[in-house]
């Protein structure tokens, strides 16, 4: 029964609202950038509900099935996510063994889903960008690893996120040595790459591809869609603060643990802002070469306790 009520109540309910809330920052914030007046902060709740109340359209000649499955598939993955996050932030010790690959694994079905509407759709704009994200995950996919390991190192190679924090709680964030900074900057880089957002947001490229994989989707499902990444753009800084930041503990913390969330979400607008986007040769080039350098630099530290 209390998981249930995790994946309701934590999982879905709050980690939507914090979701979209964090959406409408984000938005506002890269409209004063622009020097624009912006859309108000709730402006994605009512993005959602006027999604849901209008009609679903298919291309002729889609997939009905998987092109309506593919947005459920990404939010039951988000929710899933969000919820053993929950689980072993607010109790470490109720947690299983490994469950940090399957985090890992987790994550990697929003961007899956997206791939499979887009190729579903049968549109020629949704396929490149279905391809696009497809060789996005190839490219982000081993650093992003590799800097999960750090941590592991780190707490005695355990793959169990409540060893994680309660290592961190006794002895320090692992963001606070050499090893910790490097795989955590590895890790942001990635981040900012699997919420699609600029410079990685290729395979939706709205000027090149208008909107890729999504080009085809509308009413409720399009909202599924725009609901799952909302719900990233919380799941993911939440997971890194509980790798490399000590995750957020009870009583007066959680109101630091809130700063470290905002922190990571202003530092996400800021690289969203000041960077153009890279075409998807680059960003390979870039992922599967300095960065994941720097994340075997940071797991070989790791071990030799630096």
């Amino acid at each position: 029964m209390i998981p249930i009520l995790y994946f309701l109540i934590l999982g879905f309910f709050m980690t939507a609202v914090i979701g979209l809330l964090a959406s409408g920052i984000d938005r506002k914030v890269t409209a004063r950038v622009q020097y624009r007046v912006g859309p108000p902060l709730w402006q994605p709740f009512i993005d959602l509900v006027k999604l849901l109340g209008k009609e679903n359209l298919v291309p002729a000649g889609a997939s009905r099935i998987t092109f309506f499955s593919a947005p459920l598939v990404g939010l039951a993955s988000a929710g899933v996510v969000s919820t053993l996050l929950w689980l072993n932030n607010c109790a470490p010790s109720q947690t299983f063994g490994g469950d940090l690959i399957v985090v890992l694994y987790l994550l990697t079905i929003p961007s899956i889903s997206i791939m499979m509407g887009g190729f579903a759709s049968r549109s020629p704009y949704a396929s490149v960008g279905a391809s696009r994200e497809m060789k996005a995950i190839l490219s982000y996919e081993l650093p992003f690893v590799l800097a999960m390991v750090v941590p592991v190192i780190k707490t005695g190679y355990s793959f169990r996120l409540g060893d994680i924090i309660n290592t961190q709680a006794q002895s320090g964030a692992i963001a606070g040595n050499l090893s910790g900074v490097l795989a955590f900057g590895v890790a942001i880089l990635c981040m900012q790459a699997k919420l699609g957002l600029v410079p990685f947001d290729m395979a939706e490229a709205e000027t090149e591809i208008v909107s890729g994989p999504l080009v085809e989707y509308s009413g409720a499902a399009l909202a599924v869609y725009r609901l799952t990444k909302s719900m990233l753009l919380f799941v993911l800084p939440f997971f890194l603060i509980m790798l490399f930041l000590g995750g957020v503990r009870g009583g007066l913390d959680i109101l630091w643990g809130a700063l470290k969330y905002v922190g990571l979400v202003a530092l996400i607008t800021v690289i969203r802002n000041t960077n153009p986007r890279v075409r998807i040769d680059q960003a390979i080039r870039f992922f599967w070469g300095p960065v994941t350098w720097v994340a075997a630099a940071a797991v070989v530290l790791a071990m030799v306790g630096k």
